[in-house]
């Protein structure tokens, strides 16, 4: 009997204790999640709480396979809420807004490092790796945590369709890449220390940057000429037969797909989630007859000729498990990697509130390439500037012309702010994994991240929630498709 039982999982009945935990685990991230949305405007915030109090970091209350198995579950939804960005994002407004993307991107990676070593090398004396390493935690951007931004403001304005989201997403997107590629290299810092076979720095550097850029450039060229062209041609006709049976097959291969390409090529596999999602957008046709061309789910749903689009299928399959269940469990798996306790010294508090301070302005600095751009740019479309401009702006019209951008560069700023999921990974890589980060460096980088991916998401909020209207009505704001 022993032997046979060894082939198979023996069922046991949970125990009592062990349902109404679990039962009273959802409920509160439920409710944590509904009220931090209400009072603070930030609905992330309150399943960070939970966790820190049913995990590991305080009171430990789930069993330790159940953590590991919830934080798998929530990096599912962590994928899904990307992929979810990919699908709803414009993806002619991404293009439009590109090299505008790349500045506030690369502002703010490397104005968080350069801030890092004016305050931990040069003030705090830590060591010139140590705070490498450090500053690359900071400078990435929570991809899941702007996206979920992003998701929660569409009640006051679908931040996917304007252009300053579209700046949003590209610069997170960049940031996150970027990240992960240091990530990568920090990884192998205590080999470069150590003896042995030394590894190749150069191609330890350049492979995730040659894989996401080549992923960044075929994707888009493989999609235009290949296959949306067969899709259009050969598939996009019978889709319309089974509706969202088709699509949630397909939906599944393409995201395996990517996700596998990406992981196997070096770079990260919430890159290639984004990817995924904006590949799938771009395959239907988008001529007036096409059938993925419908007004609403039900048109695509009730009409035999037409089809559900990608997105009405993820509403359909996935959004209340992802918004209910994964969502809640990726952001609770952050708090079940915080040191909570630890926390809790002087030095370590006001150490990582300073940080915590001038990371933020690290980032917020972004936004105001938004004011920058409108200065010295003419808008695109109609908005070209006109002769009496220039005369306007030598009787104080240059405040004129850069206040319709205030508002959405706060929004931009602060929507950055959020380190979240990557900066964690990036320091404990760091801490567990090479002899360089201290103990006083260590949580002095997790008060940043905590503190930062708590503000930011609350700052976001609350400019949604008074001027949200306004944003989406200016310059900066809603962009129709056809425009």
């Amino acid at each position: 009997m022993e032997a046979e039982s060894e082939n198979f999982l023996q069922y046991h009945e949970p125990g009592i204790v062990e349902v109404l935990i679990i039962v009273s685990f959802f409920t509160f991230l439920s409710l944590a999640e509904h009220f931090s949305a209400i009072f603070i405007r930030a609905g992330i915030i309150g399943p960070i709480v939970v966790g820190i109090i049913y995990g590991v970091p305080l009171a430990n209350i789930l069993e330790h396979n159940w953590q590991e198995t919830f934080l798998a579950l929530g990096y599912i939804g962590l994928i899904l809420i990307i992929f979810e960005g990919g699908l709803t994002a414009r993806l002619d407004l991404l293009k439009a807004n590109f090299v505008l993307s790349m500045c506030g991107a690369a502002t703010g990676v490397i104005l968080p490092i350069s801030l890092s070593y004016m305050l931990l090398f040069l003030g705090f004396g830590y060591g010139a790796v140590e705070t490498f390493i450090i500053g690359a935690a900071l400078s990435a951007t929570s991809l899941g945590t702007t996206f979920a931004v992003i998701s929660g403001a569409s009640k006051s304005v679908d931040l996917a369709q304007t252009r300053v989201g579209a700046v949003l997403v590209s610069a997170a997107v960049i940031d996150d890449v970027t990240g992960l590629v240091m990530s990568s290299v920090i990884s192998q810092l205590g080999k470069l220390s150590g003896g042995g076979n030394q590894p190749n720095l150069g191609w330890l550097i350049g492979r995730p940057i040659l894989a996401s850029a080549l992923m960044a450039i075929l994707t888009p060229v493989l999609s235009k000429y290949v296959f949306a062209p067969f899709f259009r041609r050969y598939l996009e006709r019978r889709f319309a037969k089974y509706d969202h049976l088709s699509n949630i097959v397909l939906m599944i291969l393409v995201l395996s797909a990517f996700l596998s390409v990406a992981a196997y090529a070096g770079t990260s596999v919430l890159f290639g989630a984004f990817l995924a999602g904006s590949f799938l957008t771009y395959l239907p046709s988008k001529h007036p007859e096409g059938p993925f061309v419908v007004m609403s789910r039900e048109e695509g749903e009730r009409e035999k000729h037409k089809s559900p689009t990608f997105v009405h299928t993820f509403e359909c399959y996935v959004l209340d498990a992802l918004q209910y269940v994964l969502g809640p469990l990726f952001f609770a798996s952050i708090g079940f990697a915080i040191p909570f306790v630890q926390l809790w010294t002087g030095e370590a508090i006001w150490k990582g509130v300073v940080y915590t301070l001038l990371m933020l302005i690290g980032k917020v600095v972004v936004g105001f390439w938004l004011p920058i751009w409108q200065l010295f740019k003419r808008e695109q479309g109609n908005d070209e500037e006109k002769p009496e401009a220039a005369t306007d702006s030598s009787k104080g019209g240059l405040v004129s012309r850069l206040k319709p951008a205030l508002q959405p560069a706060l929004l931009l700023g602060f929507a950055m702010v959020a380190r979240g999921e990557i900066g964690l990974l990036i320091v404990q890589i760091g801490y567990n994994e090479t002899s360089y980060v201290s103990e006083a460096g260590f949580l002095t980088a997790i008060w940043a991240i905590l503190l930062n991916t708590i503000l930011g998401p609350i700052a976001v909020g609350l400019l949604v929630k008074y001027r949200g209207q306004r944003i989406g009505e200016g310059e900066w704001g809603l962009v129709k498709k056809d425009s």
